[in-house]
């Protein structure tokens, strides 16, 4: 009899992928100015490390909230005891205003229609729990969060089948690779049950055009299935095009009294924003109010702790702050890109241009031996142990183009990212030295062996001329002979120049 469930004994989860295989290599030899000067410095986790000094600001000007206390006056029993699912009015009101905030106010959200749960991971995984059925399928464009493999299949059961994009239009999502992935879909059997994108994408750090948003929205609407936006990244949009929000595309084109209406839903958390992940704040909207009312009762599982509700409503309720912090951390994000951006031109190395996330997607398609994913990895290896960087090799992110890396930047100091830049320097400098010598070797190799044969060829042309000369006596003038053998000799040593 087996002990343990299927579940607990599968492969299933994802951990096996070089996204997280990487993780763990940097845990082994994690990088320390001080302690660990050689150590591996880490630049595949997507975290906000950049305006840390304004939350804490905050946190110093605003003493009741983190002391849990409600105008001078202790409410510690009131948080310490349980609370309702639903969650904590304030917060869900606050968040609201906030996600709006980000959004230029273009559009509103209705607190109602918020479901709270545990970081952005709770909210794809319960959303995927709502919609689809063991062996359903969804549509996700690629290169794609590697995360999602985990967050979207391991518990639910569901299935992804990739959107193929391509670095000859930068990756954007066309009709085509929608309808081509559905059919593709259907060959397997598999009932389509949405689309879920990421806007801004991870791990491009582009944001969605206009009419990739009506594109999808209209692509649903005829298949009759969901659409998900994950939107997590939507404050860190520093560079133009401006962040635009699925919920602005529906209300813009009069989708409010449709059924696509309810099939469209938001995946929102403060992870990234706000640089919390560990204070795991998600959240799901949905106009659809079955789908409010499951996600509710599954959010049981994965509460968010009253404390931290308390913390954050206060916190995102003051709009003076939320406000400046929303404007001060972009403009930290955006000369941090520009700093990777530039020092990784300093190598010859250039990335997408991107104009949000906490990451480049960089191409190093050049420093490959062959076209192949096995040489990708080959690359990822060296760069991880021999350089010290871990960054995401694309085939974890199902890119179906070798050579393409995800770096981070904002989860470190500057000084850290101009020695993971340096680092790069040196390597693709070696690389390259190397690659010099060795055409250096191979083409003097190939020089001596045409000298040698050149040499034979003198030397039979001499037997040759001698046996003439004897039977004939017609033979060539030294004087002639050796002008055609320096002639042969100039002529080959120009073409190597």
């Amino acid at each position: 009899m087996k002990l343990l469930s299927e579940k607990a004994t599968c492969n299933s989860h994802g951990q096996d992928s070089s996204y997280f295989l990487g993780w763990q290599e940097y845990e082994k030899n994690p990088y320390d100015e001080i302690h660990n000067p050689k150590g591996i410095i880490q630049m595949g986790l997507a975290e906000n490390q950049l305006s840390f000094d304004l939350l804490e600001s905050w946190l110093g000007q605003n003493p009741d909230a983190p002391g849990f206390k409600r105008n001078g006056e202790s409410i510690f029993r009131e948080l310490a005891l349980f609370q309702d699912y639903n969650g904590l009015p304030a917060l869900k009101n606050a968040l609201v205003k906030f996600m709006a905030e980000i959004r230029g106010n273009k559009v509103s959200f209705d607190s109602n229609n918020l479901v709270l749960t545990a970081g952005a991971t709770s909210a794809n995984e319960t959303l995927m729990f709502c919609v689809a059925d063991p062996g359903d399928a969804f549509l996700l464009p690629t290169p794609y969060y590697p995360g999602f493999d985990r967050d979207l299949k391991w518990r639910t059961g569901a299935e992804i089948v990739p959107i193929q994009c391509t670095s000859s239009n930068d990756f954007r999502i066309t009709e085509f690779a929608l309808e081509e992935s559905y059919r593709l879909a259907k060959n397997r059997n598999l009932r389509v049950k949405g689309v879920l994108v990421a806007n801004p994408s991870n791990p491009l750090g582009t944001t969605l055009t206009r009419n990739e948003l009506e594109l999808l929205v209209s692509f649903v609407a005829e298949k009759g299935i969901h659409l998900i936006s994950d939107e997590i990244y939507s404050g860190t949009v520093f560079n133009s095009p401006k962040f635009v929000s699925v919920m602005e595309v529906l209300i813009k084109n009069n989708y409010m009294y449709t059924e696509v209406w309810d099939r469209v839903h938001i995946v929102y958390s403060l992870s990234k924003d706000l640089g919390l992940p560990g204070f795991r704040i998600g959240a799901i909207y949905s106009n659809d109010d079955v789908i409010v009312s499951a996600a509710t009762k599954m959010s049981s599982f994965g509460l968010i702790s009253s404390q931290t509700q308390y913390l954050l409503s206060a916190m995102l309720s003051d709009e003076k702050f939320t406000k400046k912090y929303i404007s001060e951390n972009q403009k930290r994000l955006k000369k941090r890109h520009a700093m990777l951006v530039k020092g990784l031109k300093s190598t010859g190395i250039s990335c997408l241009e991107s104009n949000a996330g906490l990451f480049c997607w960089v191409d190093m398609r050049h420093l490959l031996k062959s076209n192949t994913f096995e040489a990708e990895i080959e690359l990822w290896k060296k760069i991880v142990y021999e350089v010290g960087l871990n960054i995401s090799p694309g085939s974890s992110c199902h890119c179906i183009e070798p050579g393409w890396f995800r770096a981070c930047f904002a989860n470190m100091s500057e000084d850290t990212l101009n020695l993971a830049i340096q680092r790069i320097k040196n390597f693709v400098d070696s690389s390259d030295m190397i690659q010099r010598i060795k055409n250096f070797v191979d083409s003097s190799d190939m020089i001596q062996r045409i000298k040698n044969f050149v040499d034979s060829s003198d030397m039979i042309g001499t037997n040759v001329d001698q046996n003439n000369q004897t039977n004939q006596n017609t033979s060539m003038s030294p004087k002639k002979k050796l002008f055609s053998k320096w002639g042969f000799r100039l002529s080959f040593n120009d073409r190597e120049r």
